[in-house]
């Protein structure tokens, strides 16, 4: 019996603590949540919170203007434009390459007439190199 009595008085304790803590779990619940309002009804969360909604507007503008700006068609009027030039100046190259074959092939020939003439005894030309 002694047992039973025991028991008894520990359940109501129990109980007692578990207000106790859902009290003072309010109570702090409380405390924070005025706390959290004096913090939002501070100069200086206004002010971080302004700075905040500013920079997420010059964020947004400026992806606004990366969008608007068409980089892509941009670059890819670039790309074109600079394979038309290098085509333009290939053309060119192989032009120049073709004139200076020919000018080789002619001084060649040229030699070899001299050196043909040479051989069977004739004078070289003038304005020809030997």
């Amino acid at each position: 019996m002694e047992e039973e009595t025991k028991k008894e008085p520990e359940k109501p304790q129990e109980e007692d603590l578990l207000d106790k803590a859902k009290k003072l779990l309010d109570r702090a619940d409380d405390i924070i949540d005025e706390n959290v309002e004096k913090v939002k009804n501070s100069k200086a969360f206004e002010s971080v919170a302004g700075a905040m909604d500013k920079a997420g507007d010059f964020v947004e503008d400026k992806v606004e203007e990366i969008r608007n700006a068409n980089v892509k068609e941009k670059l890819e009027a670039f790309a074109d434009k600079a394979e038309a030039e290098t085509k333009e100046h290939l053309e060119k190259a192989k032009q120049a390459g073709k004139k200076l074959a020919g000018k080789a092939a002619d001084k060649l020939e040229d030699l070899a007439q001299n050196i043909r003439k040479n051989a069977k005894g004739e004078e070289p030309q003038e304005g020809s190199q030997t």
